[in-house]
């Protein structure tokens, strides 16, 4: 498995760059291994560390990671990047990211040291066999297109052009790593943004609401995009995309909190200000004790009990959380 996003599945890769973006500090990972912060931007686990689990993989190493060398990538490598987005430009407001375009070159560069362990012919089958699960899209809304006016976007691009750049920049890397031989992907749309504590924050939605053009835009990204994995099944008949359905899938859970066993929905876990958002995460911070009972780790970010049920849902969910088919039927072919 090779994983490509942003802090929702960022391991680690951002602890070795000079960024803001970091969650190389307690209390990151309260939950996971031995209470330690790993780099993850959560209080445990990530969406890939669950679908890794449900697959029978170990922990994926961080491309960063000086161990990520040799045998120790040959069950995959996650290089996903805090802050960073689909767009070069997205998220360098917090310093140093890898972006996507880099995150798939830095595949690319994995990819010599893969052929060192094994034949070419032996190399294209185990690609093959492998599988791609991109998140990305929600930083070049919350860190680029909303974040007026550190950034142009908005000024220069309509909602309707904005995201028609991103599905066409998203298309041609996701033609890359084809090129370079995966075949199984993976791609999630992006969740309800107006419903994280930051946007409940700075745009004082009433309660019980979500700010409206966050998820507007969420919406209309997640319509190309779902149609950009039907064009991609046209384009490449050798190899299977999915759509995971994100949006719909923390809409209900945050629609039916108690089905989930959940009780707070509306603010973090560990912040500070109006619905623990308007700060996140700092260090050191007294986090809540009801940790599986949150939506909401930190202003951006859901908790290892949301992030359980969204691998979950990705690994064996019906057509409608993943379309044309789950995880699960992917890995069997």
């Amino acid at each position: 498995m090779f994983a490509f996003g942003d802090s929702l599945t960022d391991n680690g890769n951002n602890n070795y760059l000079n960024s803001l973006a970091k969650a190389n500090y307690v209390p990151y990972g309260v939950d996971f291994y031995q209470g330690l912060p790993s780099g993850r931007f959560s209080n445990g686990k990530t969406i890939i560390d669950y679908l890794g689990d449900l697959l029978g993989l170990p922990l994926l190493p961080a491309y960063a990671s000086p161990d990520a060398t040799g045998r120790s990538i040959m069950q995959g490598v996650n290089y996903a990047s805090a802050s960073a987005g689909i767009l070069d430009e997205t998220g360098r407001n917090l310093g140093e990211r890898f972006s996507f375009r880099q995150q798939v070159e830095n595949f690319a560069s994995n990819l010599n040291q893969l052929k060192n362990e094994m034949e070419g012919e032996q190399l294209s089958q185990y690609l093959r066999k492998s599988l791609a699960v991109l998140i990305l899209g929600s930083n070049d809304y919350i860190n680029n297109y909303l974040l007026t006016p550190l950034y142009p976007t908005r000024y220069i691009y309509t909602p309707t052009s904005y995201t028609d750049l991103l599905i066409q920049q998203y298309a041609m890397q996701i033609s890359a790593l084809y090129s370079l031989g995966l075949t199984k992907f993976f791609i999630a749309g992006i969740g309800p943004l107006g419903c994280i504590p930051n946007q409940l924050a700075t745009n004082s939605a009433p309660p019980g609401t979500c700010a409206s053009f966050a998820n507007d835009l969420a919406v209309m990204f997640n319509t190309q995009l779902r149609s950009l994995v039907i064009q991609l099944h046209k384009n490449y008949t050798d190899a299977v995309f999915i759509y995971g359905n994100t949006y719909s899938a923390v809409t209900d859970i945050l629609n039916n909190p108690n089905t989930y066993g959940f009780t707070v929905t509306d603010r973090g876990c560990c912040g500070i200000g109006r619905n623990q958002g308007q700060i996140t995460c700092l260090p050191f911070s007294a986090p809540c004790i009801n940790r599986d009972q949150h939506v909401f780790w930190d202003a951006f970010h859901p908790t290892q009990a949301v992030n359980r049920i969204l691998a979950e849902k990705a690994y064996n969910g019906p057509t409608s959380d993943c379309y044309p088919m789950n995880v699960k039927q992917l890995a069997e072919l």
